[in-house]
């Protein structure tokens, strides 16, 4: 189970099926997730007014409880534990008050509560006594609980409705940034100068050993404990697997490096950890938002078979700055800020093709085929070829930081903002066919009418126009003035200076126009005129609709995507709104067949839902698409970037 927008996906490992749990409806983000011993419940923390840790069945991913302090000055819980037998749970809220509460959360009771923290602070805040990481249960007494920070290293005792302080660390205060418990009641510790300190149940410090000896040291950031000993996982990438010496008297406090595994990229850093229950696979998780696996079986392993597998596929980390998809091939493409392009395949929810540049991409297209991408950046467009195993550019256009750029619905052109202008460009032959003038301010979108015969374009100067594309092939494929260029004539405009637009699209019959942006308020648009004006709670940053112009997606600045009432017929706009993205939606589109949707987000998250006519109407096409295997490009497989809706 793994945190992804505004949902928390449990995962199957052998079917690949996603389920999802969504969050309240007032929630700022998911912070912090725990998983009960018997992996029967999950609690999952949401930022609000006040902090929530939730209670869900992971059988039936029902909602058991909720659990909220009534006078919590915080607004998160930062760390949370379930008790071994799974009735109790210790949630521990951030800043300013740093406060542990004891739960018995099936009778929703809050048992005690404790300040951890000496001051105020706050989360990864470097002053020492002012920060807490993680807390925990004894495994085998849940009357003691240990808690560790940023100098913080302490023992609680729960008896007659208190927790009581049990003891300070009797050794000098370091950032404590993780800990465990050994199955013989030892606290294991790491800290961020690359110690690994073990300790009895009263504190005392019985050994300590180097969790690495690279220069500059690393800090062990996870520890988890099995039968055999404890793994810990830290800066440089690494994990570390330590076993009990069976043969020394005091078992416990002897470890020795049974093996140790690694990423290839050694300025990554393991954050969390997870043991399956048959302890013979780990998984981790990296500060770039990638998920990781081995199998603890495979002992004494040397070189790169020491290494660990990305697991189900690797996501992007950072916000997804573009996002397209194609007619013949079932592929959706994205670039992201983590300057990497991506092609996924929906069909079978699969990552096969992962490229990375030396600088961020701000834009992408997908030519119709799947065989092409356009990928805009900061000193050129360039035109690639998606192969089997490779993204290869091989034309390159001088436009700069190009933040728009779409492949018409033939795949004969493509049209590319620069600037204020949309440069439209042969895909066959490279020529400039015409130059898109009238826009004051940068183009924030481009929308092909199903014929070709007319772009919509809309800008953050408040600004839409509507261009008429004929014959452009007879023009003489210079830059023309006001209207653009040869066979190029704007035919309906509409500027209100007070909204900057983020998208616009048209009707497929041409005759409406529905736009969105900073005013809070969805437009339909009719010859140059607004003819109705929805306005909402919130900003909306994108509109899409499905090829046959009966379903409407809008997403918002919140992450939420609402499916709209669709022909708009009324003031207030009706609509289903679904929680997916913790960020602002940067991308809406639907398949050609008009079965999937497709959003991307700030929050470097893909979520891909199956969508119908509400009335049961099959959206028949003439024919039914079938896609292409030609492998002049990849059929690449990829998908989960991060969702489906269950």
């Amino acid at each position: 189970i793994y945190p992804a927008g505004s949902n928390s996906i449990l995962y199957n490992m052998e079917t690949k099926v996603q389920k999802f749990i969504p969050v309240t409806e007032k929630c700022e983000g998911i912070t912090c997730l725990a998983v009960a011993p018997n992996k029967r419940y999950a609690a999952i923390a949401e930022r609000g007014e006040k902090p929530i840790a939730s209670i869900y069945d992971l059988h039936t991913l029902r909602k058991r409880k909720s659990l909220s302090p009534a006078e919590a000055e915080s607004k998160d819980f930062v760390c949370m534990a379930f008790s071994t037998d799974g009735k109790y749970i210790i949630t521990q809220s951030g800043a300013p008050d740093w406060t542990m509460y004891y739960w018995t959360w099936e009778k929703t009771k809050l048992m005690a509560s404790v300040k951890t923290a000496n001051v105020p602070g706050e989360r990864y805040g470097n002053l020492m006594g002012n920060v807490v990481y993680q807390v925990s249960f004894n495994p085998n007494d849940n009357t003691q609980l240990c808690v560790v920070g940023n100098g913080i290293f302490k023992l609680f005792r729960y008896s007659e409705g208190t927790l009581k302080l049990s003891l300070f660390q009797k050794f000098e205060a370091k950032n404590f940034l993780c800990h465990c418990w050994t199955a013989d009641e030892r606290v294991v510790i790491g800290t961020d100068d690359s110690r690994i300190l073990i300790c009895e149940s009263n504190g005392e410090l019985k050994a300590e050993i180097a969790f690495s000896t690279e220069s500059p040291l690393r800090s062990c950031h996870s520890l988890i404990s099995f039968n055999k000993g404890f793994v810990a996982g830290g800066a440089g990438g690494t994990v570390y697997v330590y076993e009990r010496e069976d043969t020394a008297p005091a078992a416990a406090t002897n470890s020795n490096k049974a093996r140790d595994y690694s990423l290839q990229d050694e300025s990554i850093k393991i954050v969390n950890m997870a043991i399956s229950p048959s302890e013979d696979m780990l998984v981790c998780t990296s500060e770039n938002n990638q998920i990781y696996n081995v199998l603890l079986g495979s002992a004494d392993i040397k070189g790169d078979a020491a290494k660990l597998e990305v697991f189900s596929q690797p996501f992007h980390h950072g916000q997804i700055t573009g996002m397209d998809t194609c007619i013949r091939k079932p592929l959706v493409a994205t670039c992201s800020a983590d300057k990497s392009v991506r092609v996924w395949n929906y069909m079978d929810s699969s990552s096969d093709l992962v490229k990375y540049f030396s600088e961020e991409a701000y834009s992408i297209a997908i030519h119709p085929s799947g065989l092409y991408i356009l990928v805009g950046f900061s000193d050129k467009l360039r035109l690639m070829n998606l192969l089997i195993d490779d993204i290869r550019p091989f034309r390159e256009f001088t436009i700069r930081g190009c933040r728009e750029c779409r492949f018409s619905n033939g795949g004969q052109y493509f049209a590319a903002v620069h600037g204020n202008t949309i440069q439209i460009y042969s895909t066959w032959r490279f020529e400039n066919l015409g130059n898109l003038k009238g826009h004051n301010g940068k183009v924030r979108s481009i929308h092909w009418a199903p014929d070709d015969t007319k772009i919509v374009t809309a800008g953050m100067d408040g600004a839409i126009y509507d261009w008429a594309l004929k014959d452009m092939g007879s023009g003489s494929g210079a830059a023309g003035g006001g209207g653009g260029g040869g066979g190029i004539k704007r035919e309906g405009e509409s500027i209100l200076k007070s909204c900057s637009y983020s998208c616009a699209v048209a009707s497929p019959d041409g005759k409406s126009i529905y736009a969105v942006g900073s005013d809070k308020t969805l437009k339909e648009i009719s010859d140059s005129q607004i003819i109705r004006e929805l306005e909402s709670d919130c900003v909306l940053n994108q509109v899409v609709l499905s090829h046959s112009g009966r379903m409407m997606f809008v997403g918002t600045a919140t992450g939420t995507i609402r499916s709209m009432k669709f022909p708009l017929n009324n003031e207030t706009g009706e609509f289903q709104e679904h929680h997916c993205h913790s960020g602002a939606i940067t991308k809406l589109r639907v398949s050609y067949d008009d079965t999937h949707l497709f959003s991307s987000s700030e929050d470097g998250c893909v979520y891909v839902f199956k969508i119908a006519d509400k009335e049961g109407r099959g959206l028949k096409k003439e024919r039914e698409v079938v896609f292409a295997d030609e492998v002049c490009g990849l059929f690449l497989r990829v998908a989960v970037l991060l969702g489906q809706e269950g």
